[in-house]
């Protein structure tokens, strides 16, 4: 991640995303699966970066085959698998497959699998990126990494090695081996300056919040009938626009009685 961030940046992300997501919903958070798939160079900078450690693919889809089997085993019927790392996504899928085709007829585990960035909304991005958004896979090691670790763990955090490469320019194609060339030789793809634990928090916060309603409504939460009850955190530092927008789109999904509001600004 770049001469600036460690070597751990995915998982510490990916963890601390899904520990604020969990205090806001009374879940529990597991052990970081830390090593994942290869390093890619038009997402990830590749594998020749020193410290790269990375696992072949059977051996990411049998982790997550055996963690699904476990917690299923220990009665678990609610998991979110939160992927921090760009080159994980179809690794994790066919672990999950396989994971439930290993339980016991009639159990009743439901997995969600997500990447973390996909609940950055528009709005918020063009806050952070005033002079517009690179896209997520450039932006690897860059302003949203950058900014969210300066907001969680921000001794961890390097500013006066803080890269300004790219945004790293490739072709619609790959090359085997990889042409190492084509990567910015501090291994981050677009610039990292302007990074700021400001951002880091707004973009966690929305995170979140995201996460929160999405557990809600994918897991059932919203019932039929006045008893049933959601709390849906409105957050202080989301535009009045942002905050009716998402209000609309839950509202969308029950009654009004179903909904409380509670302020956390």
């Amino acid at each position: 991640h770049g001469p600036h961030l460690p070597l751990g940046t995915d998982g510490l992300l990916s963890c601390s995303v899904a520990a604020d997501a969990a205090a806001m919903v009374g879940g529990l958070v597991a052990p970081t699966l830390s090593y994942g798939y290869k390093s890619q160079p038009k997402c990830g900078g590749g594998q020749h970066f020193c410290g790269t450690t990375s696992v072949d693919a059977a051996t990411l889809i049998g982790q997550i085959r055996d963690a699904v089997r476990e917690f299923a085993r220990h009665g678990v019927d609610k998991l979110v698998v939160v992927n921090g790392h760009y080159e994980n996504q179809w690794f994790l899928i066919e672990g999950i497959d396989l994971g439930l085709r290993d339980l016991v007829p009639g159990a009743k585990l439901e997995v969600m699998r997500l990447e973390y960035w996909d609940f950055m909304t528009p709005q918020t991005l063009g806050d952070v990126f005033p002079d517009g958004f690179p896209g997520f896979a450039l932006e690897h090691a860059a302003v949203l990494e950058t900014s969210m670790l300066l907001h969680y763990h921000p001794a961890l955090v390097r500013m006066h090695l803080l890269p300004d490469d790219g945004p790293a320019d490739f072709p619609p194609y790959d090359m085997y081996p990889p042409r190492t060339d084509w990567v910015p030789a501090s291994g981050v793809l677009s610039s990292a300056k302007g990074s700021d634990a400001a951002k880091g928090q707004l973009l966690a916060d929305e995170v979140a919040l995201e996460f929160d309603w999405t557990f809600d409504l994918s897991f059932g939460v919203l019932q039929d009938g006045p008893s049933a009850a959601s709390q849906f955190y409105v957050d202080g530092t989301l535009g009045d626009e942002l905050k009716l927008e998402r209000l609309s789109a839950v509202l969308d999904g029950g009654a009004d009685h179903q909904l409380q509001a509670k302020g956390i600004a």
